[in-house]
């Protein structure tokens, strides 16, 4: 089954709602005026039930289908924006310098708000379906602050999809697969504390950026050495800090990163053998460590049966051929992994076509797929929840 009639009807319209909330971006919590646009436009749809503020600034729409049924299923976007200078030049670029739409949220948003819409008019299904906007995707934990709210109590959500693009893959295809598809993106700040001094005297020192650089080097040896070659693993070292003048050994140093990993246990061994490196570097050449580790979003699992049923839907629109359903793992993070957690669903990746990448200046979410998304949304809900 193509496209909806009505999802391509709906397309330029709901291009023009993506446009409007990508010029003026919000960051984390602070979605305000993108989660009122969200309201208004769920109020004018005829959505039976709306509440602001799960989660400090998301916003579910409950939209009540035909029968009597009460199962209710959930339907997720993120709203928030990212703290970068736009350079896509397009008319509808960012007007708020520093802040923009570099993920696609926008464009995630606005299918939703398409398909509530659709869903709202037509409510050809048995049941409840509850339309998520989620604010703070991009490092706040705001799926985790709506999940915390008790959402899946309230509205009686018993499953959950997310949606997300992916530049690279054609318009028109899909991407998804059962088990761990993101990683758990846990975060690090070590400072080790030396014995500043003249640089032309290091022996009366202990110096930290030497044994921080060793540090650096060793913490490789997770993945290397201490990981099954097989499981995933990443370390990366972000920012190292030290020192400020050329003839002066300084008392400390300080460097940051993450973490990433598919697997709980693998998880728990990369922290454990991340502390025993550093504090063991450290006090062998005499230096101590003092250690911040942050585990922050969990690994994103799809659960079995959900998947099927996404892949079922994406390939009922775009054709078997245009859905990858094992598509490899990605060492990125995503919050939709908290309401994962809390009941089962499926995250699933929508073609962004031939587009700068996520998270880079230049990005601008592809219109073109907005039909294919509204209709993967009211499929999804109508397969879900049938008559």
């Amino acid at each position: 089954m193509p496209i909806l009639n009505r999802a391509a009807e709906l397309q330029d319209e709901v291009a023009e709602w993506r446009r409007h909330i990508h010029a003026r971006p919000e960051l984390l919590f602070a979605v305000e005026n993108t989660a009122a646009f969200v309201a208004e436009k769920l109020k004018e749809f005829g959505v039976d039930e709306i509440v602001t503020g799960i989660g400090r600034t998301g916003v579910v729409g409950l939209i009540k289908g035909k029968g009597e049924g009460r199962r209710t299923v959930g339907l997720r976007a993120d709203m928030d924006a990212l703290p970068l200078t736009e350079i896509s030049g397009k008319p509808w670029a960012s007007k708020t310098p520093g802040k923009m739409h570099a993920c696609g949220h926008d464009g995630h948003t606005a299918m939703l708000l398409g398909a509530a819409k659709y869903l709202a008019e037509t409510r050809n299904f048995n049941g409840n379906i509850a339309v998520i906007f989620q604010p703070a995707e991009e490092g706040g934990g705001g799926g985790n602050l709506m999940v915390k709210d008790g959402m899946m109590e309230r509205f009686g959500i018993e499953e959950v999809y997310g949606m997300h693009n992916l530049p690279g893959l054609p318009v028109g295809q899909f991407a998804t697969r059962k088990g761990a598809i993101m990683a758990a993106t846990d975060e690090f700040t070590v400072t080790i504390k030396g014995r500043g001094g003249h640089a032309a005297q290091p022996h009366r020192t202990i110096d930290p950026i030497a044994i921080g650089a060793q540090i650096v080097a060793n913490l490789q040896m997770i993945a290397s050495r201490t990981a099954d070659p097989i499981s995933s693993v990443v370390v990366s070292v972000t920012k190292f800090n030290a020192g400020f003048a050329h003839n002066v050994i300084p008392n400390d140093a300080t460097f940051a990163g993450t973490v990433r990993t598919l697997d709980p246990e693998v998880r728990t061994l990369a922290e454990t053998r991340f502390r025993q490196i550093v504090e063991g570097v450290a006090t062998a050449h005499g230096a101590e460590a003092e250690i911040s580790f942050h585990r922050n979003y969990p690994v994103t699992v799809n659960h079995p049966d959900e998947t099927e049923h996404a892949v079922a839907t994406a390939s009922a629109i775009a054709g078997e051929g245009n859905v990858n359903a094992e598509i490899d793992p990605m060492m990125g993070g995503e919050d939709f992994s908290y309401m994962l957690n809390a009941r089962p669903g499926a995250f699933i990746f929508i073609g962004n076509g031939d587009s700068a990448g996520l998270h880079n200046p230049a990005y601008d979410f592809n219109d073109e797929a907005i039909a294919h998304g509204i209709s993967y949304w009211v499929r999804l809900a109508e397969q879900r929840l049938g008559l």
